[in-house]
């Protein structure tokens, strides 16, 4: 994991909007967001439902995740965030999933340390990611 070169004040956490237990990938998302007018997929991670970490934008670049605040964020995407019925938002992270995104988040925590963990829900009017980031990591700061 490479450190951004740009000063980076927030850590976004969105899910992929995609039914409980379905598997997508890295290359799925970029080809949504390509369709959506994007130049490549507009999150810095992705954590499969199998708790693995994949790179997905670099991080020298800036996001398209998060209007408004992506200049000064990484993103962090996980698979899921709906219920089966893929219309009803749900917290859907699987064991593993939960197990790499704070593992993930300790790390970006440490080479950021002045960044702030947040849900995409905390900036726009959606459900996304599902859960209240702030209040599951509002701790992690400390712990470091």
């Amino acid at each position: 994991m490479k450190k951004s070169t740009r000063k980076i004040s927030k850590i976004i956490v969105h899910c992929s909007a995609t039914a409980e237990g379905k598997d997508f990938t890295v290359q799925d998302i970029d080809r949504w967001h390509r369709q959506r007018g994007f130049d490549c997929i507009g999150y810095h991670y992705v954590i499969y439902r199998d708790g693995t970490v994949h790179e997905g934008r670099d991080v020298n670049r800036v996001g398209a995740h998060c209007s408004g605040y992506n200049k000064e964020s990484i993103g962090v995407c996980y698979i899921g965030g709906l219920a089966t019925d893929g219309k009803t938002p749900k917290d859907t992270r699987t064991d593993k999933q939960r197990a790499a995104m704070w593992t993930l988040l300790r790390q970006l925590i440490t080479l950021y340390p002045d960044a702030e963990i947040y849900g995409h829900r905390d900036f726009a009017a959606k459900a996304c990611p599902s859960f209240d980031a702030r209040k599951e990591f509002a701790g992690m700061k400390i712990t470091m």
